[in-house]
């Protein structure tokens, strides 16, 4: 029996034109399949590049209507974009002292309430008066920096917020007052030589079908969902205990990997993201329970090596049967990057990479099908539409970028993209700070990386160090290891208290 040709993306949408014709696909189907095309997919470009940023862009996200566009930087300002004409509605400083890790308008305020957080630990609310005014007011702290926050779908008046001191808060506008629900602790036994007893926080997310359930990650290699349900809001009870955990099978022994970025789908499946190594889909039924058991005796450092690439242009799943799906190709090992979801049912898997790239996947199978170009350096933020086919992004460069199904010619992915993926310089955790503040060690050949920064980039040279493909440069990794050792004993010793800056730009309106 011969084998059937793969339907084009040209014949697809035939076929659904016929259908919604002759009355077999519904007009609101048929705009969800539209949507969904990935022929639409191969049709995107760049369509506005938006620079008003002095600093590296790292928060980009859309308001409910979806024509507004709001980014935060390392500058310490706001901005409200008009995407669609690429000017600005309104520009303010967010009273932070440091960047700004992520922005959130809240649904149903009029576009006017803010809330945001930063590397200075602080998780603000700017709230937009008549006449254009800004006022903006501390609602909450965390010790480090809090790279996440979490708006409750729906809600104009709750929120959570994620850090680095392993802290999750939850915070009501009504009140201005924020609950610290719990910390984060590593599962049982594990990352005993860690200077802190707490798992590290980059992501949470709030499950849009049941936004009772939030996922936290961070540190190490679980991602924990919890149940609001089961807080005692007198505090007569230990909220500490996650409902359940996920992890991919092959990672539970590995103390070398964390968790970068989190998102959930409209049907509740949890996409997550692992620092130098892949994403996984999970679906509900892969948890490992509140209490997964501790690493196995087989998943030692030895078997901890770099991700093996593979060929990237064919979907790969751990287990065919049970295990999560994979998707790889992409680079995740210099900064906290997000994931996302893209197409109006969640069809399609988006994420950033080190090599300046975004990469687009099927969610179903894990097939790469569009790679682009979108930034010099590293691409950290990709936000979806919440209507159409439209992305935004950002990342090391000072611009945002718009990207729209406008190109005349379908593209098609690189001949060379599994070359390109393996980059020739070592890898490193950086943070995304301002241009002349981006070197490693200052002038005193001092790091001037949180305790976070270092122990990721001690996790990533012992993956190096341990990888069989990389036996060659093993020495070079461990002198790396010997004086990053230094550096963060040196660290130690100094002083990472910040002056407040007084060079802040003036508020200015678009």
């Amino acid at each position: 029996m011969r084998k059937r040709a793969r339907t084009s993306p040209d014949d697809k949408a035939l076929v659904n034109v016929w259908q919604r014709e002759v009355g077999e696909l519904s007009t609101r189907n048929f705009a969800h399949r539209f949507a969904a095309s990935e022929d639409l997919v191969l049709r995107l470009e760049i369509y506005k590049k938006m620079d008003k940023h002095r600093g590296c862009v790292n928060t980009v996200s859309f308001n409910a209507d979806g024509d507004i566009l709001l980014s935060g930087s390392d500058d310490r300002r706001v901005i409200l974009w008009d995407w669609q004409t690429g000017r600005t509605k309104l520009s303010f400083h967010s009273g932070h002292h440091n960047n700004v890790f992520q922005a959130k308008i809240m649904p149903y305020s009029k576009d006017r309430s803010i809330v945001t957080c930063a590397a200075d630990g602080q998780v603000r609310h700017a709230q937009i008066l008549d006449g254009g005014g800004v006022e903006t007011v501390l609602l909450a702290k965390h010790h480090g920096r809090a790279h996440k926050l979490a708006v409750e779908p729906g809600s104009p008046h709750i929120f959570y917020t994620c850090g680095e001191d392993g802290l999750v808060q939850h915070i009501d506008l009504r009140t201005g007052s924020a609950t610290e629900l719990f910390t984060c602790y590593p599962i049982s036994g594990r990352r005993s030589f860690m200077p802190t007893p707490v798992v590290n926080l980059n992501a949470i997310a709030i499950d849009p079908r049941n936004p009772n359930l939030f996922a936290v990650a961070g540190t190490d290699p679980y991602a924990r969902i919890y149940d609001i349900r089961k807080y005692k809001w007198d505090g007569s009870t230990d909220f500490g205990q996650p409902t359940d955990c996920f992890c991919p099978t092959d990672l539970i022994g590995d103390e070398l990997v964390g968790i970068t970025g989190l998102a959930f789908s409209d049907q509740s499946e949890l996409l997550v993201s692992y620092n130098d190594e892949f994403i996984y889909l999970f679906t509900q039924d892969m948890g490992l329970g509140p209490n997964p058991a501790p690493s196995s005796p087989t998943s030692s450092a030895s078997d901890a090596s770099e991700p093996n690439l593979g060929s990237i242009s064919s979907p790969e799943t751990l287990d065919t049967n049970t295990g999560p799906q994979v998707y790889k190709g992409h680079r995740n090992c210099e900064t906290v990057k997000g994931v996302s979801f893209f197409g109006p049912r969640c069809e399609y898997v988006v994420s950033g990479s080190d090599c300046g790239r975004i990469f687009i996947w099927r969610k179903k199978g894990g097939e790469l099908v569009r790679v682009m170009e979108a930034d010099k350096h590293i691409v950290n933020c990709i936000e979806p539409h919440p209507h159409t086919t439209v992305l935004a992004s950002s990342g090391i460069e000072n611009d945002i970028k718009i990207w729209t199904p406008k190109a005349v010619e379908r593209a098609v992915l690189p001949e060379n993209i599994e070359q390109v993926m393996v980059p020739d310089h070592d890898c490193w955790h950086l943070t995304s700070d301002d241009e002349e503040d981006d070197d490693f060690f200052d002038d005193d050949g001092v790091s001037d990386a949180s305790p976070n920064d270092l122990m990721l980039q001690l996790f990533s040279l012992q993956r190096r160090r341990t990888s069989p493909d990389r036996a060659e440069g093993s020495s070079a990794a461990g002198q790396e290891l010997v004086e990053l050792i230094m550096s963060f004993n040196a660290n130690s010793d100094v002083s990472t208290d910040n002056e407040d800056d007084t060079s802040s730009l003036d508020d200015s309106f678009g």
